[in-house]
């Protein structure tokens, strides 16, 4: 049976190593849960002459971001493609611009599907603006590209995905 002295001794002990450890773990991150809806409004392809259907590309895509919290944004991103008929790796620079002027932007790599196909990617943040100044964190999202209809640059796509951040101060 402990005494009163070593029962308070301990209390202390456990109370100091809970403080360290509460100083020593990161603070928790925030989550942004988004749905979206993304289009082609430039894209230029040059075929690699190794096998069938393989181009390389850049293109120009926008998109309407619905967050879970209500809010809504518009992107503006540029990209290059390295494809075999629709598959393979991207890399990508993502503006999120939202209705008060502030921004995030984000670098992602990643692999397309075909139209159809499923792709998936995972980001860093590299800059925020306005509210979200010094913003640090990643992106992860899949999407389902479409079949290009007749007079489209390029296909359309829709998904879903996240951003983990931290903000200074928080």
């Amino acid at each position: 049976m402990a005494t009163p002295k070593s029962a308070w001794a301990l209390l202390v002990v456990g109370l100091v190593v809970a403080g360290i450890l509460g100083l020593a773990l990161p603070v928790g991150a925030e989550e942004l849960h988004y749905k979206f809806y993304t289009y082609v409004m430039k894209q230029q392809e040059a075929p690699v002459a190794d096998v069938p259907g393989h181009t390389v590309s850049f293109y120009v895509r926008g998109a309407f971001y619905a967050f879970d919290t209500g809010e809504v944004a518009t992107i503006n991103h540029v990209a290059t493609g390295d494809l075999i008929n629709g598959n393979g790796p991207f890399m990508q620079y993502v503006t999120i611009n939202f209705p008060d002027k502030s921004t995030i932007t984000i670098k992602s790599q990643g692999t397309l599907g075909a139209a159809g196909a499923a792709g998936g990617w995972t980001s860093e943040i590299l800059k925020g603006t306005g509210r979200f100044e010094g913003i640090k964190g990643t992106q992860s999202a899949k999407a389902t590209y479409l079949p290009v209809e007749p007079g489209e640059v390029g296909s359309k796509g829709y998904g879903e995905g996240t951003i983990t951040y931290t903000l200074p101060g928080k």
